[in-house]
């Protein structure tokens, strides 16, 4: 693991997690129990590729014959090796760059808080030595990093989560039905996001993925202001990624608000319930490593996996 200090990489938190190492592996290989390969990796399988070699990857997996023709190291990679993956898709749309104030706001931004969520788990998938990637996004795909294994591959995905920027406007169900069809192989697919659009919709493009035969775990990432709206006196409320400006009674804005958000929530729950697809809210006024470590125990309680 790298010993340079990255910001989503918080080392109590990480201590407080590493007994859930085994969680976290469980949530990326246990998707692949009912498939007829092997879910665990190794070297003795059918051959399917060779990969360029990266530090940290078990130099006796070096075919040595191609690097006598191309003078360049590249690894044997096996048809185990190949079906396990994870993609980490992690909204930086501008309503992501939101953090409230005063009493029981949280401490980050969703994307901060994001970010160390995704950091968490990459971190905890790279000890077992897991293939992760990275893919950032808002109204298009901004940043897409391949699942790899390795410290130096970890070292990527670190760097890329700290230039991460809230961004524009969004319209996730278009990205996510694009990816679904770009991700070819069968993969774990994380999604760190505030789900801000037409809920049908979304639902609809995670159901995309489900076709595709990906598992898919939505962590729904909330600022408590959002889910209790404690603005009794708002006259006016602007959108952050379109900028225009609601003015009416802060009573009547508060209540529809409430309505309508919890039925934004539930559609999204029961969406995904129906689809076999893992829901989770997760809310920046709680600590992420709690969060975390709550969700992934969870999920090794339940065995971690779904049926397809």
């Amino acid at each position: 693991m790298p010993t340079t200090t990255y910001r989503f990489l918080d080392p109590q938190a990480l201590g407080r997690l590493k007994n859930l190492s085994l969680a976290a592996r469980r949530v990326v290989e246990g998707f692949y129990a009912g498939m007829h390969k092997s879910p665990h990796k190794g070297f003795s399988i059918e051959f399917a590729e060779h990969r360029e070699y990266t530090p940290g990857v078990d130099p006796r997996h070096i075919d040595w014959r191609v690097f006598g023709r191309r003078d360049k190291l590249y690894v044997k990679q096996y048809e185990e090796e190949t079906s396990l993956r994870c993609y980490l898709l992690v909204d930086q749309s501008a309503s992501m760059g939101y953090k409230s104030q005063g009493a029981g706001a949280g401490t980050m931004s969703k994307l901060e808080y994001a970010s160390f969520l995704a950091a968490s788990l990459s971190y905890l998938m790279a000890l077992q030595h897991d293939a992760v990637g990275l893919i950032t996004y808002d109204t298009a795909v901004r940043k897409r990093i391949p699942p790899r294994q390795g410290p130096g591959h970890l070292r990527v995905l670190m760097e890329c989560l700290e230039q991460t920027r809230a961004g524009g406007e969004t319209k996730l169900s278009d990205v996510f039905h694009q990816l679904a069809e770009s991700i070819s192989r069968r993969a774990l697919v994380v999604i760190l996001s505030d789900l801000f659009d037409d809920p049908a919709e979304l639902v609809s493009a995670l159901k995309h993925f489900r076709h595709k035969k990906h598992e898919v775990i939505v962590l729904h990432t909330l600022d408590p202001a959002e889910l209790t709206f404690p603005f009794d006196d708002a006259s006016q409320i602007e959108d952050l990624e379109t900028g225009r400006l609601i003015t009416g009674d802060p009573r009547a804005f508060r209540k529809a608000y409430l309505d309508e958000f919890s039925q934004f929530v539930e559609t999204l729950r029961s969406g995904c319930q129906s689809a076999q697809i893992d829901y989770e809210l997760a809310e920046t006024g709680q600590p992420f490593d709690l969060f975390l470590g709550r969700y992934l125990a969870k999920r090794q309680k339940a065995g971690g996996r779904r049926q397809n």
